[in-house]
């Protein structure tokens, strides 16, 4: 996966964080805060992990040698 791939996962990882917690603004319930509560753990998790992702692949990308359709600096 690339970089951009998990910067793009990242992003809708965090448009559903923002939908969940604009649910949790919106509840009364106490069990369904709690749920969503958890599923916002969950995101954010998945975020974090997503971000290292991409750190990681810039990384791997940033070191590796241009490729044969790449003119060198």
């Amino acid at each position: 996966m690339t970089s951009e791939e998990s910067l793009a996962n990242a992003e809708n990882l965090l448009a559903r964080l923002e939908s969940a917690r604009t649910q949790l603004e919106h509840t009364d319930d106490p069990e369904r805060a709690i749920a969503i509560l958890q599923e916002l753990a969950d995101l954010a998790k998945e975020v974090e992990g997503e971000l290292q992702r991409a750190k990681r692949a810039a990384e791997t990308e940033a070191a590796a040698p241009p490729g044969p359709d790449v003119p060198a600096a």
